[in-house]
């Protein structure tokens, strides 16, 4: 890269699609070259690309991070998911960087919206008071606060931002990645990144097919784990469901029911196959217990707290009208990502591309129809049915047929790496077996490489092998950075569900504050590799090196351990 080209991609500060970028090289005559290099290019601007960007660009790599959408976040922005987290993120359990993204977002709504004076004064503001987490809020402003924690290392020209972008082709020697290159999805122009290390913060793990990279799908079989939960044989298409999100108010005397959706006479009628069975129809206010398995009642009522279980509207309900000063909002906004649609008629992975296509648009078909049945058939408690009044709310979603912008995925690739994360590892039960002690004793295996801490209850989404939840207590973990290592090629790294679990413990190290960590600790990993001019393998390896990297951990706010704490 000549040195012209470098000084203008040094002061362009916007994060914009790749198509912009070579429309305004070729108007200063810098077209020529069509390839781009970094100290670390990171593929997927989700939530965990975004941390590890976070910590490359912190340490003062030159950082290239790419994204298939234009949105940022993944997870919490553009699949639209409220934060699920643990009982004690107030306290403890995540890195420094993601409490300063939760502080951030609370304050976002202090200085930018007319709340309550007990709502801004409320340290632990919860914006929507929705029950599935402390921490309810819009997709919107979770973007807000990214760009805003990445603002300084764009405008310093340290990090480059391609929207729209997607891997299409791989140059690998060897064990080493040596360029990945990615096309705007708009204007199907492509470029090579070149760069010592490459991270895959992907939804779906594309640079590990495109690199080679070892990866295992779906479940893995019980000869192969040990893990109690895991099938007899391997099951590589059975992969945890996915679900395309919308967000809903409610306008009381008001119709706003969408049109019919063309699969709806099936979604209305689907009645689930699933082992143990599924208890009825799909699109209905009873479900499988995730735990019991049993038949359990819900309710929905958008206009009160509901009778007859848990309110679905209250749960990720994202804006709470008591929050705000009367009049601001007609209604709460609730955010549906429910066991009514999940998605798990056939796998994203390692299938055709149309076939993928196909499933995507179910899956779009299935979140339309489920809106369409509240608003027309749905049973309410009063005697009567639907409520017409709900109204999509896609200007705050930004997607497709106002859904959000991109399905929610659950499960990915995952590396084949040097340690995986065993039900073993985590599993109450099972580690109440293999130690002897008794529940209020007992704690995870301890991880003498851990990068970070996490705890969330081993939790599977139906999935497309016809499996209904597998939901097991967990106990309190630790992300080994064995995890973190491909078995085989050296300078790849994950930053999400990618990274070296199970089909069984990928329920428990999916989570927002876990994918964080990961991706922090990859960004992080990266930067002292570079500093120290050894690999990641040998860090791990050199037991001097190893305590070395996790000092500066710790130094930059990482947890790696945990107190003694109940299991989840």
């Amino acid at each position: 890269m000549n040195l012209n080209r470098r000084r203008f991609l040094r002061d362009t500060a916007l994060a914009v699609p790749l198509a912009v970028w070579t429309a305004q090289l070729r108007a200063q005559g810098r077209d020529r070259a069509r390839e781009w290099e970094a100290d670390v290019v990171i593929v997927g601007g989700g939530f965990g690309g975004c941390a590890a960007a976070l910590a490359a660009c912190r340490a003062g790599l030159r950082v290239i991070l790419t994204e298939e959408t234009d949105w940022i976040g993944g997870q919490i922005t553009s699949q639209a998911v409220p934060p699920d987290e643990h009982p004690w993120i107030e306290s403890f359990g995540c890195t420094r960087s993601y409490r300063e993204f939760r502080n951030a977002v609370r304050q976002w709504y202090r200085d930018h919206y007319p709340l309550t004076a007990a709502a801004r004064a409320h340290p632990q503001l919860n914006p929507g008071n929705g029950s599935v987490s402390r921490l309810c809020h819009e997709p919107r402003v979770a973007l807000a606060v990214l760009q805003q924690m990445l603002a300084a290392h764009l405008s310093s020209g340290r990090l480059r931002v391609l929207l729209h972008t997607r891997p299409v082709a791989a140059d690998v020697e060897g064990d080493r990645v040596r360029a990945v290159t990615v096309e705007d999805r708009l204007s199907c122009r492509r470029v090579t990144l070149t760069a010592p290390y490459f991270v895959d913060a992907t939804e779906l793990g594309d640079l590990l097919p495109l690199t080679g990279t070892e990866y295992v799908i779906g479940a893995e079989s019980r000869r192969e784990t040990g893990e109690a939960h895991a099938p007899e044989e391997a099951q590589p298409a059975n992969q945890q469901a996915i679900t395309w999100c919308f967000a809903v108010d409610h306008c009381a005397g008001e119709d706003h029911t969408i049109e019919r959706p063309a699969e709806y006479a099936f979604w209305r009628d689907y009645v689930p196959a699933m082992t143990p069975p599924w208890p009825g129809k799909l699109l209905s206010w009873q479900m499988s217990d995730p735990i019991t398995l049993q038949p359990r009642k819900v309710s929905f009522d958008p206009t009160g707290p509901g009778v007859g279980g848990l309110n679905l509207f209250i749960y990720r309900r994202i804006l709470d009208p008591a929050n705000f000063l009367p009049g601001t909002y007609r209604s709460g906004v609730s955010l549906i990502n429910w066991p009514q649609n999940d998605y798990w008629l056939g796998p994203l992975v390692d299938v055709p591309a149309a076939e993928a296509a196909r499933h995507l648009e179910r899956a779009r078909q299935l979140s339309l129809s489920l809106l369409y049945w509240m608003q027309t058939e749905a049973p309410r408690a009063d005697g009567g049915t639907g409520w017409p009044g709900l109204r999509l709310r896609g200007d705050l979603t930004d997607g497709p047929e106002g859904l959000a912008k991109a399905a929610y995925i659950r499960e990915s690739r995952r590396i084949r790496a040097e340690f995986t994360v065993l039900e073993q590892h985590v599993s109450t039960e099972a580690r109440m077996q293999e130690t002897g002690r008794p529940r209020e004793e007992v704690t995870a295996a301890v991880f003498a490489d851990s990068v970070g801490v996490g705890s969330y209850r081993i939790d599977l989404h139906p999935s497309t092998g016809g499996k209904n939840y597998i939901d097991l207590s967990c106990l309190p973990f630790q992300i080994p950075l064995g995890a973190l290592l491909p078995q085989r090629v050296e300078n790849l790294l994950p930053a999400c569900k990618n990274l070296g679990t199970t089909h069984i413990t990928n329920g428990n190290y999916r989570l927002h504050p876990v994918e964080w960590n990961i991706g922090e600790a990859a960004g992080a990993l990266v930067a002292f590799s570079l500093r120290i001019k050894e690999p990641p393998r040998q860090v791990r390896r050199d037991s001097k090196r190893l305590a070395e990297f996790q000092q500066s951990l710790r130094s930059q706010g990482f947890e790696l351990e945990w107190p003694r704490l109940r299991p989840l």
